[in-house]
């Protein structure tokens, strides 16, 4: 590698907007991030599943005669 071509690479804080910090390296100063393991939903469970059907599923539900 040449030197003095490369920059600098430190330690740095990561901020999450959920509040979460933690450690990692960066050439920038500091990191904010949106979302984390902490808060990101397929890491904490909270994951939604949409049921998705396909064209004739939604028109059939669509236009189906109700019995009453």
């Amino acid at each position: 590698m040449k030197k003095g071509i490369h920059p600098e690479f430190k330690e740095v804080t990561v901020t999450c907007a959920c509040g979460n910090t933690f450690q990692s390296a960066s050439t920038r100063d500091e990191l904010k991030v949106e979302v984390c393991s902490e808060c990101h939903p397929f890491f904490t469970g909270k994951q939604k599943f949409a049921e998705r059907g396909g064209r004739v599923e939604k028109f059939k539900k669509k236009y189906e005669k109700k019995d009453k």
